[in-house]
């Protein structure tokens, strides 16, 4: 979630990284284009996982992560879903989500996506005010590009105060309060673009007396509080793809 390095290292570390990301989903999907004889194939539901390090799931396994859990629980549920991308990493803010996300959003032809981005812009400081406006442009970039604009789903932030480490990164301000703040934003643009919205913050506060669910580094959640956050996400994105 937090990633304290120099800013030169970063720029030229995430410039190669989106080119690679970019790379891979392209390859990915040219691999897909073999398959397009098979009327099934069309009926999936491709679906990008867009984010931080809660999307990616820091702290577990990929295979333990919320959005692969997800993908299998829908196709057992009925669902022809398949996880095509989750370009999310530890650290990014939604500046790095628009400059590195979205272009692989746009390439892996997407009918469907969650967003769940925000606890490092509050972090790094980066003002309410601009957090609205980015999140409103990664939304709208979003929803033009997706042929359904209702197939988006919406996650408030968690809340990192619940985590050993979680203060260290406070700088003397309430996280709590501020998270409270960014989710209010999250919450109020779903409801005015009519979307769906899951809300991880009142669940995410249990970490702090159940240390099973906390990750090895005292700040990230372990695999046993993702699966916690997939059943309320399941929910919620069922509804929405059914």
């Amino acid at each position: 979630m937090i990633c304290l390095i120099n800013q030169s290292v970063r720029k030229m570390s995430v410039k190669y990284l989106s080119i690679l990301f970019v790379l891979f989903t392209f390859v990915f999907s040219l691999g897909e284009m073999g398959n397009k004889t098979d009327p099934d194939d069309r009926k999936i539901i491709r679906y990008v996982a867009l984010g931080d390090s809660y999307t990616i799931c820091e702290g577990a396994n990929w295979e333990e992560s919320w959005p692969v859990i997800l993908t299998e629980r829908l196709s057992n549920a009925g669902i022809p879903i398949q996880l095509v991308a989750n370009p999310s990493r530890t650290g990014w803010t939604t500046q790095d989500l628009i400059d590195n996300e979205l272009p692989v959003f746009d390439v892996s032809s997407p009918a469907f996506a969650t967003l769940l981005i925000g606890v490092n812009d509050w972090v790094q400081g980066v003002n309410a005010e601009t957090f609205h406006k980015n999140l409103n442009f990664i939304i709208d970039h979003l929803q033009k590009t997706l042929k359904d604009k209702s197939k988006l789903v919406l996650i408030t932030i968690p809340d990192f105060s619940a985590a050993p480490e979680g203060p260290k990164y406070s700088k003397s301000r309430n996280i709590s309060e501020g998270l409270s703040e960014f989710n209010k934003i999250i919450q109020e643009e779903a409801q005015k673009r009519n979307l769906k919205s899951v809300d991880l913050f009142p669940v995410s506060q249990e970490m702090k007396d159940n240390h099973d669910l906390i990750s090895k580094d005292n700040l990230h959640p372990s695999a046993k509080e993702y699966a916690i956050w997939e059943q309320l996400i399941y929910a919620v994105v069922y509804e929405v793809l059914k």
